[in-house]
């Protein structure tokens, strides 16, 4: 195996002195500084130590096809193992925090408290967080990061079944009751926007549904019906597990939850047209506003009410409504590219949800993409673009107390080299952490930035093609870890203040 320090992109990078500097001290004292990982890209033991299979297991195991060089997470990076290694990693980078998810089939392999607790799974999980407060790192716990214990996609559809609900509600609770002593921070969900995309309209991910006409993989599923169902069960879900929280948790554990969204920022195609800014406009209340708007208000936004046709958008019942007003602590933004918006004429065929907010959207206007392109060709890089989401949410949606929850790039899987030398994503960290904090310098409430990610790892749709780690993770060799230069800057950057 070849360790490679140095690769062309990193004269590229050497010749860009615009990066920008950056100091600890730019940012508040108490300003989180972190990095994330999810249980099914980094743990492996899939099938060890009493764990249920999930949605993601089925999927990758069973359509290798269906993800880039045919691999799964069943090892992945052997975190279930080595979480002492990582936890090591986090505090010498200098990290006062880890975002992780909770593997539901890990602690119910059935997917529900009727169907028993996995003990093994629980003292996983315990062993962790102990091991994170040893070292004086604060956990932050996502409780689902997109993997659906498979026995209740078999019983009733997943997200797709209204019993859903209560089965995550049951989930929340047992974590909270287990972990909440000393887990602080939580997040119901991770990107439910893009499980409800990419798994039940574009059918690229796990569970893999969609309309046949939109991708002939797709052996079931209906894109103009099944991912508004399933998004409205993700709002349910999470209401359900913050009003557990707050009424039996909240006054002895006195922690937070939260919510992780994704978007892309979206300009209008053409900035002087009037249609284009209002394609804009419905582009984000079809992503962002979508899951938020409910949380604020209750209600969905009103352009998806207005788009979605043939009363297909679920409605909430006034007492849903209550529930998810004001049904959050603080919200999580993971943001990695932008696109351009434009106004096309509404669908009457082949309707799916991609079709009812009457836009398109691109990456490039007149053939010049609106950033370089990072490995994977949908990442787009678009530094400015963080800020102003960051200042949308926080006037629209009466200034929430925001965490950046991902942020990061990749770059391709070169085999049999060990690449280190990550000078582009030095300078993606370093634009975007400026843009981060300019947003704070005009009163956005952010209080941390979590880079995505600690580790290379399973990627899912993307495989083990493509590395989004600050660290290196070896997979012919043990998953033997080494810090990439960007971990280095990190560190710099993160004790700066200490050496002073």
């Amino acid at each position: 195996m070849l360790i490679v320090l140095a690769s062309s992109n990193e004269v590229v990078a050497k010749k860009n002195s615009s990066t920008p500097k950056l100091k600890r001290s730019d940012f508040p004292k108490d300003f989180i500084f972190g990095s994330a990982t999810s249980a099914y890209q980094v743990e492996g033991a899939a099938h060890e130590d009493g764990r249920g299979p999930s949605i993601w297991d089925t999927f990758s195991e069973k359509y290798p096809e269906r993800i880039q060089g045919g691999s799964n997470g069943s090892i992945a990076d052997d975190s279930y193992r080595l979480y002492k290694d990582d936890v090591a990693l986090l505090h010498n980078i200098g990290f006062n925090a880890y975002r992780f998810s909770i593997s539901w089939s890990r602690i119910l392999p059935r997917g529900t408290l009727k169907g028993g607790i996995n003990q093994a799974g629980i003292n996983y999980y315990n062993n962790l967080i102990n091991e994170l407060l040893s070292k004086g790192i604060k956990p932050f716990v996502t409780i689902y990061h997109w993997d659906t214990p498979q026995s209740l996609d078999d019983a009733y559809g997943g997200f797709l079944g209204r019993e859903i609900v209560n089965d995550f509600r049951d989930y929340a609770d047992l974590c909270f009751q287990n972990f909440g002593d000393r887990v602080k921070h939580w997040m119901t969900l991770n990107e439910p926007l893009t499980v409800v995309q990419q798994g039940y309209l574009a059918g690229v991910m796990a569970p893999g549904r969609c309309s046949k006409f939109t991708n002939p993989d797709c052996t079931a599923g209906d894109g103009a019906t099944e991912p508004y169902i399933v998004g409205h069960n993700f709002l349910l879900a999470h209401g359900e597990a913050v009003k557990v929280y707050r009424e039996k948790y909240k006054a002895s554990q006195k922690g937070q939850v939260g919510i992780a969204l994704n978007a892309d920022w979206n300009l209008p195609y053409n900035e002087e047209s009037a249609e284009d800014r209002l394609a804009a406009a419905r582009v984000m209340a079809f992503t962002f506003d979508y899951f938020m708007e409910p949380l604020v208000t209750g209600k969905y936004p009103m352009d998806m009410v207005n788009n979605v046709k043939g009363d297909r958008l679920p409605k909430f019942t006034s007492e849903q409504s209550k529930m998810l007003k004001g049904s959050y602590d603080f919200i999580g933004i993971n943001y990695y590219s932008s696109s351009y918006a434009k106004n096309v004429p509404c669908s009457t065929e082949n309707v799916t949800m991609s079709s009812d907010p009457c836009a398109s959207t691109t990456g490039e206007r007149e053939g010049v993409p609106i950033g370089p392109k990072a490995a994977s060709d949908w990442l787009l890089i678009y530094p400015k673009g963080i800020r102003d989401l960051v200042l949308y949410a926080k006037y629209k949606f009466k200034d929430p107390v925001m965490y950046i929850t991902e942020n990061g790039r990749d770059e391709a899987s070169r085999y049999g080299e060990i690449l280190l030398n990550d000078g582009e994503r030095i300078d993606f960290y370093a634009r975007h952490l400026e843009m981060v904090r300019d947003a704070i310098s005009v009163g956005a409430n952010v209080k941390g930035f979590f880079a995505w990610s600690l580790l290379d790892n399973f990627e899912w749709a993307n495989g083990y093609t493509v590395r989004f780690g600050l660290v290196y993770v070896d997979y012919k060799d043990g998953c033997k870890r080494y810090p990439k230069k960007s971990a280095l800057w990190f560190r710099k950057l993160l004790h700066q203040n200490k050496s002073n």
